[in-house]
């Protein structure tokens, strides 16, 4: 099994927080038929994005079953979940807030990437009210999603910079504890 990326553009599907509960429901239900798992999902706090992680085979199954459910698809991509296990990140043990999007410079590896969060991770320490919680790297080395726990996009913005990580996208999320 593979975990792939999968953005959405939600506008017209998603309106409200009953209509979003129903509609993770329904997908997580059909595409389990497709031996596809929802790992996690993560929504915009306008409801106007969705990043959702889902464990399978094939991508192919996973894009045919969320158009079969009106879900469009901006992209879809394998990923490498690094921070956490994906056990961990299903109990949905921990609360996010904020979702980074960088993309990755041209031409670096994952080992590269692996060995500079490694080193800069320590940083994470001169914010301590931001929680860094798990990041999934593309495994085409196109770009990485970053979740963390803050009180406001400023701490976010503090954080990235003691890490010494670029932004090229923060967005708001809906607290984990609304998707239950």
């Amino acid at each position: 099994m593979a975990l792939f990326l999968v953005e959405s553009v939600l506008t017209k599907a998603v309106q409200d927080q009953d209509q979003l509960e129903r509609t993770i429901s329904t997908i997580g239900r059909e595409l389990a038929r497709k031996n596809v798992s929802l790992v996690e999902v993560q929504v915009s706090r306008d409801f106007s994005r969705a990043f959702f992680i889902f464990d399978g085979e094939n991508r192919g199954l996973i894009n045919e079953g969320l158009r079969e459910l009106g879900i469009s698809v901006t992209l879809i991509k394998p990923v490498r979940l690094i921070g956490q296990d994906v056990e961990a990140v299903k109990r949905k043990t921990d609360a996010v807030n904020y979702l980074v999007e960088w993309n990755l410079p041209d031409g670096i590896t994952m080992e590269q990437y692996l060995e500079r969060k490694k080193s800069n991770s320590v940083h994470y320490a001169e914010v301590p009210e931001v929680a860094f919680s798990r990041t999934y790297v593309c495994e085409d080395m196109t770009k990485c999603l970053c979740f963390y726990d803050a009180p406001d996009e400023a701490a976010v913005k503090r954080a990235r910079e003691a890490v010494k990580a670029p932004i090229d996208s923060i967005t708001e999320i809906l607290p984990k504890a609304q998707l239950d």
